[in-house]
């Protein structure tokens, strides 16, 4: 059979399988002038070569219009960019069956963020306060992509998803071309120039010259921005001698560098290793039960008829409709079958991520904060009121919860929506309650921050000057039961280096057994030995006695510490800890005269250390604290609401009264977050209760963790760094 004989079978198979559909004729959805023209063009030249099913162009007044007519049936097919198809196929359920290829990457193509060389100042990290261009509001390359990153990495935050005017507060001013209006800050549009005449400033199309992947790119070229964020191609594309366009001719792609997202720079053609992210190409969505082999063999048809060596007519050329990417993209090569026709599966995961990042779904009226004492909602009651005075959204309401697990349960019945926790009960509450982070607590104001070391404080003593070996028949002092440096740390290593043998996996006895006394905060119920609560004094009034909660003197870090100073003989806590409550760092009576030198740190290799010799001298380096909410919750709504209560609370200094990381005033200490916090962090890209505990953490969990012997209390109980490995910080003090 001829070439061509089994092109037209192949046809008028595509025909009667859109026929058995209902369809004769091929409504194809447009939202401009010049692309209702392109589309009479393409009908009359399919039609002139016999290319069914027939084509007819509908005008719809937006993507979002068009996407409505074809699930209403109103029309049949369109083509989207990838940042337009996630909303229309997600709301109107239509699906993606063709896509465009070009002829450098297939079926997909990169985001890139692009700075002049001069600029070597500038990374991905220090994008705040700089000029940006983007290609259009709403596009992939130039809106999506990298404002999703810059939320989603925690770099730019943003208030009950208020993302436009989180984008104004983050660039001093922008041309983003469609951002235009009363919903949008005008510095949103502040570096665009219209046409030739100055007109059609920042609207969304050709008429603004700083519109599309080449007008981003140009804002970028004529010193208006500072960095650009494009198609991998553009500058490349428009630079050596490819654009003959006079603002383009004399540009050199050496003059300008991609940054990356590890913080580096690398050279524009570095585009594969060097990118925000990888995007599916434009593609064709049609309504369900339209078959989209039928529409990919109509397409495939007119391209070999039509495409870059047709004499009349060009599916890829928009040129001569004084427009650019129309139906499709100019520099689109071919067609490509879309096997699994899902939106979920055609724009993968990372992209996706990027997207749920903008995604504005499910915004809590109120954050509901889980409280586990009188003094924690004192507090919240007082964060709630000075959020508010700001305006701060969604406001806050405090529920209580009778201690961490109750939390835990509550937020996964959606009867709660956020508490702070500790490592130890992070992967609690992410193994057992399915619950994720949403923001982290950073100590320090360095990368490093999100990190702490637990530590074993002693008295320094001339006398008796016990060692890590010689903790058996001491009196010990814990943050509470389950915690990371009060209990999980500790006990775990004292299992692994063979000094507490638990039988069966009964460790509170053991630990009983191998301490003469001990406070564990938490240990005050059915089944744990008496004895781990013995040296615990309650509240003021000697109630609440050995409760995990601030009621109990002794629980939480500074708790500890107070038990050490005054009955104990180890106190296992946080390295700030000691420094925190001594030399007049710490007003209660009881600590006021306290100075560091009196304490020192047990070290792993048998020696001891000076409170301050931390780093050196720890027992473990663990995650710090975060905010864990359920996975339904949008995380950047919650982390943009506490990024703008520590602009106004977050200094001890500021004067704006409340303060976030200071309990003094309310009874207690570490209420709701630590009060060594510096700042409250992102979470990022870790997005679950693995990522954020690491790697590490999660194989020393595994490597103890009690499969259920033992008292249902004492499941996922024990973490035990691991000796030998990168985890652990080995003493190095003599």
């Amino acid at each position: 059979m001829p070439a061509s004989a089994g092109w037209v079978v192949w046809i008028f198979v595509g025909f009667f399988s859109l026929a058995r559909s209902g369809l004769t004729d091929l409504r194809w959805c447009v939202t401009s002038a010049p692309e209702m023209k392109k589309c009479s063009h393409m009908k009359e030249a399919f039609e002139s070569v016999k290319i069914q099913p027939l084509i007819s162009c509908v005008t719809g007044i937006s993507v979002m219009d068009c996407a409505k007519k074809i699930a209403s049936k109103e029309a049949d097919i369109m083509s989207l960019d990838a940042g337009d198809l996630y909303q229309a196929t997600k709301e109107h359920e239509l699906k993606p069956v063709v896509a465009e290829k070009n002829d450098q990457v297939g079926t997909s193509y990169y985001v890139v963020a692009v700075v002049r060389k001069s600029d070597n100042s500038i990374s991905i990290n220090n994008l705040k306060m700089k000029k940006s261009c983007q290609s259009g509001y709403g596009t992939a390359a130039g809106w999506q992509v990298p404002i999703g990153y810059l939320i989603n990495t925690g770099k730019m935050s943003v208030m009950d998803c208020k993302i436009s005017q989180a984008v104004s507060d983050f660039f001093t001013k922008s041309c983003i071309p469609g951002a235009q209006g009363v919903d949008f800050p005008s510095n949103l549009c502040q570096l665009c120039i219209g046409d030739e005449q100055g007109k059609n400033k920042c609207v969304q199309d050709s008429s603004e010259r700083y519109f599309s992947d080449i007008g981003a790119f140009r804002c970028l070229a004529e010193n208006a921005g500072d960095v650009a964020f494009v198609k991998h191609s553009t500058v490349l594309d428009n630079t050596d001698g490819n654009n003959a366009s006079p603002w383009a001719k004399d540009l050199n792609s050496g003059d300008y560098q991609l940054l990356c997202r590890d913080g580096s720079r690398a050279e524009v053609s570095n585009w594969k290793e060097c990118h925000l992210a990888r995007v599916p190409t434009r593609a064709v969505v049609v309504r369900r039960g339209i078959d989209g082999t039928a529409i990919f063999n109509l397409l495939d048809a007119g391209q070999k008829k039509f495409g870059m060596t047709s004499a009349g007519f060009e599916i890829f050329n928009s040129a001569s409709y004084n427009s650019k990417d129309l139906l499709f993209k100019d520099t689109t090569k071919g067609f490509s079958l879309i096997k699994n026709q899902t939106y979920q599966a055609w724009l993968g995961t990372e992209y996706l991520q990027f997207l749920k990042g903008l995604d504005c779904y499910s915004i809590p009226e109120n954050l509901r904060w889980c409280t586990q004492s009188r003094d924690e909602t004192l507090k919240c009651a007082a964060m709630a009121e000075a959020f508010q005075s700001k305006n701060l959204t969604p406001a806050i309401q405090c529920v209580s919860g009778d201690n961490p697990n109750d939390c835990m349960r509550k937020i996964k019945n959606k009867e709660i929506d956020a508490v702070t926790l500790d490592a130890g009960q992070i992967y609690t509450a992410g193994k057992l309650y399915g619950l994720v982070p949403a923001a982290g607590e950073s100590y320090t104001h360095d990368n490093d921050g999100a990190s702490y070391y637990a530590v074993a404080v002693v008295k320094k003593s001339s006398h008796n000057a016990f060692t890590i070996n010689q903790l058996k028949g001491k009196k010990s002092c814990h943050t509470g039961l389950n915690r990371t440096a009060g209990w999980n740390i500790p006990i775990g290593t004292l299992v692994e280096r063979g000094e507490i043998k638990p039988d069966n996996c009964e460790i509170a006895k053991a630990v009983s057994e191998f301490f003469a006394e001990s406070c564990v905060p938490g240990a005050n119920q059915q089944g744990y030995p008496l004895n781990l609560c013995e040296l615990c004094i309650g509240h003021d009034e000697g109630q609440s006695k050995c409760a995990f909660t601030s009621e109990e003197q002794y629980s939480g870090y500074t708790g500890a510490f107070r038990c050490l100073v005054e009955v104990g003989d180890v106190a296992f806590v946080k390295h700030t800890t000691a420094i925190d409550n001594t030399d007049g760092n710490n007003q209660d009576a009881w600590a006021v005269n306290l100075t560091s030198s009196d304490y020192q740190l047990l070290c792993m290799n048998g020696a001891r250390a000076e409170v301050h010799q931390w780093k050196d001298c720890n027992l473990a380096k663990v995650p710090s604290h975060a905010v864990m909410v359920h996975p339904s919750t949008p995380t950047s709504v919650v982390f943009g609401l506490l990024d703008k209560g520590q602009i106004f609370f977050g200094a001890d200094s500021n004067p704006n009264g409340f303060q976030m990381f200071n309990s003094t005033a309310y009874g207690g200490n570490d209420l709701l977050f630590k009060d060594s916090t510096v700042k409250i962090i992102s979470t990022g890209e870790k997005i679950t209760y693995e990522d954020w505990l690491g790697k590490n953490y999660l194989e020393a969990m595994k490597k103890i963790e009690c499969s259920g012997a033992a008292h249902p209390s004492m499941v996922s109980l024990l973490l035990v760094p691991i000796l030998m490995s990168q985890f652990l910080c080995i003493s190095s003090v003599p």
